[in-house]
């Protein structure tokens, strides 16, 4: 017998975060090339939960990259690759997840690159 997974106790209330939902959109270069650009498809109310931290050597410095689960409605357009940006803050989505596989809300793991 299939074991189901436990239903998502989230007040909707919680969802505080005004976030920026958009999409790769390829813009031509001018030399027959494209560089990926991002287009905004939408707004949507979210939770934000930090949930790791890393920290590298690049080039002239440290970037830290943060891992975070963002919670929101569930929506059919959402994918990885995708990002959402609340001001200057940009989440990109690696992975996406029904919580409880009830279709209502939708996890995402996504990175925010600081630094």
């Amino acid at each position: 017998m299939a074991r189901m997974a436990a239903m998502l106790d989230l007040d909707p209330g919680r969802l505080t975060a005004r976030l920026v939902l958009e999409r790769p959109d390829p813009v031509g270069d001018g030399q027959g090339g494209a560089e990926i650009g991002f287009v905004e498809f939408a707004s949507v109310w979210a939770l934000i939960e930090p949930v790791g931290f890393a920290e590298e050597e690049r080039g002239a410095g440290a970037v830290a990259s943060v891992t975070h689960h963002v919670t929101l409605r569930a929506r059919t357009d959402l994918a990885p690759g995708q990002r959402f940006r609340k001001g200057a803050r940009l989440f990109v989505i690696i992975a996406l997840r029904d919580p409880d596989e009830t279709g209502r809300y939708a996890l995402a793991r996504c990175r925010e690159i600081v630094g």
